[in-house]
């Protein structure tokens, strides 16, 4: 008699911890869900732009989540001169096909890696970026050539929805 009791108590043990379990989940479910992004947030995790007045050689700046994003329409023979690095000359070795979807276009964030400056366009030792806080200086793929930046300008997810506008994020 006294082992069925002791399985009965068990079962009342479990139960009693299953239902409270679910009741603290209840309970604590509209705080964890308060946390997600509301929809106006939502809206700018991405953006789309035209590009179709750019003319080969010309770069715009637009913001995306905050942060400027430089898309440059290359000339061929920037697009030539970005192919040709050895990948041993590079900091960061990182190929141009990998970094630009379409040769033609170099979409990317204008936020220097060394401490998140907004690096100047068509300056520096190799006609891409300069970042004059600290001095590095970026290729025309945006690759880290010269200065304190470790890594290349990051490129962002982006996709191209027609012929003319790229969809970034």
């Amino acid at each position: 008699m006294s082992e069925k009791k002791t399985k009965r108590r068990d079962f009342l043990f479990t139960a009693t911890y299953a239902v409270g379990a679910v009741g603290v989940g209840a309970t604590i479910w509209p705080m964890i869900d308060q946390m997600n992004p509301d929809a106006s947030v939502k809206a700018l995790a991405s953006t789309e732009v035209d590009v179709s007045s750019m003319s080969p050689g010309k770069t715009i700046t637009v913001l995306w989540r905050g942060k400027p994003v430089f898309i440059r329409r290359r000339t061929p023979d920037e697009i030539s001169e970005a192919k040709a690095v050895k990948m041993e000359e590079l900091k960061h070795p990182e190929k141009d096909e990998d970094r630009a979807k379409n040769p033609e276009w170099l979409v990317m964030l204008g936020v220097c890696t060394h401490l998140g400056c907004v690096p100047l366009d068509q300056k520096g030792d190799y006609n891409g970026w300069f970042c004059p806080c600290h001095g590095s200086h970026y290729d025309i793929s945006g690759r880290i050539r010269k200065g304190p930046a470790p890594t290349n300008m990051e490129i962002p997810k982006y996709e191209f929805v027609s012929a003319n506008t790229i969809k970034i994020g």
